[in-house]
């Protein structure tokens, strides 16, 4: 062992020994000298979805969507300290390297986290997500059950677009154990890093790890239609040979679920298209429209209760009128086709909102924030 990960090793001692030994702290207390399992056991008790440790700055908990700053602030020192012992030896070299670093790791009796490890102004700083102990259901999400049947489907491209933070691995999640649950098939996740743990039921499902057990999202996409795969997820579609790789994944036979950093349904066709050089974009319109399924764009509002958050969601299906317009490149139709398409199942972002509003999970004033056009909200409420 290197004397490096002896380091490691007694670093990660002595923070436990402060764990097991330090006095609880009180609910706005958070020291810089306190071990990583006190914060994050803050963290968890304060039912916060994120976590930020950032030098000269307090701990922030995300706590419904809004920050709160606990305690005096983190030297760099203190962050090092919290932050190194999460990292094998080649996780440290990657720090170093590409100056940032994604990871989950778990604390026994406390839960398991998602973090990136970064620099800013020459300081280790990170962000963590708690993850669920549990896998999420799309009732527990509070979804529309209609997004059951892009579950029940055998093939084509399902997106989930939304900022982050606003829950889309915990909706590809929820529809891969429904998978998991309710169909025979192999499920094939491809991950950076992996999030949430699916054990086998009626399906097999493989996890992947980017970087562990594969160099990149497109080879191993490439790799996994040889493994006879039903069902394939991709954590991110990042670059065009990644989102290439998937659509030919969907149009030959297979469900693949994967995500897209765009507010809304129709911005992720423009997404799609503008990763490509002109002179291809036309013909990944015609793959688009003969792959595609689903759009489902999703954010996070408060409740009008201010206890949680709701997720308002736009559904675009892949009807026979959207592959046209996305054949023809009419993508600015794409948003009427969907306001009357609520016998196909879809639902756009101000309606999602306005029937919220209706049933009184958020405030007037909270969808009128959250809308993109704010016209068609006042007119749906």
């Amino acid at each position: 062992m290197s004397s490096y990960e002896n380091q490691l090793e007694e670093i990660v001692a002595e923070l436990n020994r402060a764990a097991a030994t330090s006095r609880e702290p009180k609910p706005d207390e958070a020291k810089g000298s306190a071990s990583l399992d006190h914060v994050l056991a803050q963290a968890v008790r304060r039912s916060a979805s994120d976590l930020l440790l950032i030098a000269q700055a307090p701990v922030a908990f995300r706590i419904n969507g809004s920050l709160t700053m606990a305690g005096p602030a983190l030297t760099s020192d203190d962050t090092r300290s919290l932050l190194l012992p999460l990292l094998s030896t080649v996780q440290q070299q990657g720090l170093q390297r590409d100056k940032s670093v994604d990871l989950c790791f778990t604390r026994e009796g406390i839960g398991r986290f998602r973090a990136n490890i970064h620099y800013q102004r020459g300081t280790l700083a990170a962000s963590l997500r708690l993850l669920p102990d549990k896998i999420p259901t799309l009732e527990s999400l509070h979804l529309p059950s209609t997004l059951k049947r892009l579950g029940e489907a055998r093939q084509g491209l399902v997106l989930v677009t939304g900022a982050t933070g606003c829950g889309k691995s915990s909706t590809l999640a929820a529809l891969v154990d429904l998978i998991n649950t309710e169909r025979r098939g192999h499920v094939v996740t491809i991950e950076d890093p992996v999030e949430y743990v699916h054990t086998n039921r009626d399906s097999i499902v493989e996890q992947i790890e980017v970087g562990h057990d594969t160099p990149d999202f497109a080879s191993s996409v490439r790799s996994v239609l040889r493994q006879n795969p039903d069902v394939i997820l991709v954590g991110e579609m990042r670059d065009p040979e990644t989102i290439s790789t998937v659509l030919t994944a969907a149009e030959t036979g297979h469900l693949v679920l994967s995500t897209l950093h765009t507010n809304d349904t129709s911005q992720a066709v423009s997404r799609i298209l503008d990763s490509f050089p002109a002179a291809r974009q036309q013909q990944v319109r015609q793959q688009l429209s003969l792959a595609l399924l689903a759009v489902v764009a999703q954010q996070l509002v408060p409740a009008a209760d201010k206890n949680g958050r709701y997720p308002a969601v736009e559904i675009m299906s892949a009807t026979h009128a959207v592959r046209n317009l996305i054949r023809r490149g009419e993508d600015h139709q794409i948003y009427t086709a969907i306001g009357t398409g609520r016998a196909d199942g879809m639902i756009t972002m101000e309606q999602s909102l306005a029937e919220m509003v209706r049933s009184g999970k958020i405030t007037r004033d909270t969808a009128l924030a959250h809308c993109f056009r704010l016209e068609d909200l006042k007119r749906y409420l």
